[in-house]
């Protein structure tokens, strides 16, 4: 089971396209839904699913819009907007709270929930997230040029898969995987979901302060996206008033690169909100 996803796609209409999703159904306690990030899969948490449902957790993923297997086409990829596909997978699935987990790009997504609907919410953790951090203007500057990058030249994410996001531990399967997300990128329509995805407000100041929910913030101790990753994890800790856990020798994807260490920090905070 290590390293796959037992269940099998299932799918959700929804007003503007199709989700897709995969639920073990089983296990104790709240429900856990993990959302991946930017341009990314559920499969980016291939490595560490298995260990929470080893655990007894029942585990939720999702594809945001634009990718995996979710529908490509949206007028719509917003973090916020992706709060209400889960807002909408929870009415579904019959789920009266659930804990979320979002990572980078829908680390946004999870707050804005968790603020919105607070009875739906059990809890909240944010893995590298970008949320309450403002970078400099020489960062805003480079992340511009990346964005621009990543929509026209799909070999620009896979350098940065390969070359940067993993400076310590990489999965085994990182090749392969990687391959997979670039080919993603150069399918029919895949160039808007991408644009959609690097304009999206990721980084959002002051939403921290609607939530009530238990919060856990994991961040990467080495992720190059920040200059200071602890910083930034300090920053969001406060903001919501939850703790941290700093992943050592992780990059921007400690659930891929180090899944014992960040099922080992999750699952205390989903044992306690069960």
């Amino acid at each position: 089971m290590n390293g796959t996803i037992a269940p099998s796609t299932q799918y959700l209409d929804v007003p503007g396209g199709r989700l897709a999703y995969d639920d073990t159904r089983q296990g104790d306690g709240t429900p856990v839904v993990l959302l991946p990030g930017m341009l990314d899969t559920r499969r980016s948490y291939r490595h560490l699913h298995p260990l929470l449902t080893a655990a007894g957790h029942r585990v939720i993923t999702m594809d945001l819009r634009g990718f995996g297997e979710t529908s490509i086409v949206w007028d719509d990829y917003s973090p916020a907007a992706i709060a209400g596909d889960v807002l909408a997978l929870l009415d579904h699935l019959g789920i009266e709270r659930a804990v979320l987990v979002g990572q980078s790009y829908t680390g946004a997504t999870v707050v804005k929930l968790a603020g919105d609907a607070p009875q739906r919410v059990a809890g909240i953790a944010l893995i590298d997230a970008f949320v309450e951090h403002r970078a400099n203007a020489l960062m805003r500057g480079v992340m511009a040029v990346m964005g621009t990058a990543m929509v026209h030249w799909p070999a620009t994410w896979g350098f940065y898969l390969r070359k940067m996001a993993f400076p310590g531990p990489r999965p085994a399967d990182l090749d392969t995987y990687v391959d997979g997300l670039v080919a993603a990128l150069r399918t029919p329509g895949r160039k808007t979901a991408t644009r959609g995805h690097v304009t999206g407000d990721s980084a959002p100041i002051g939403w921290c302060a609607a939530v009530r929910c238990p919060s856990l913030v994991l961040m990467g101790a080495k992720d190059p996206d920040f200059p200071n990753p602890e910083a930034v994890a300090d920053r969001q800790t406060a903001a919501l008033g939850g703790r941290k856990v700093m992943i050592e020798g992780s990059g921007h994807y400690p659930m891929a690169d180090n899944p014992q260490a960040t099922a080992d920090a999750l699952l205390p905070f989903l044992a306690e909100l069960a």
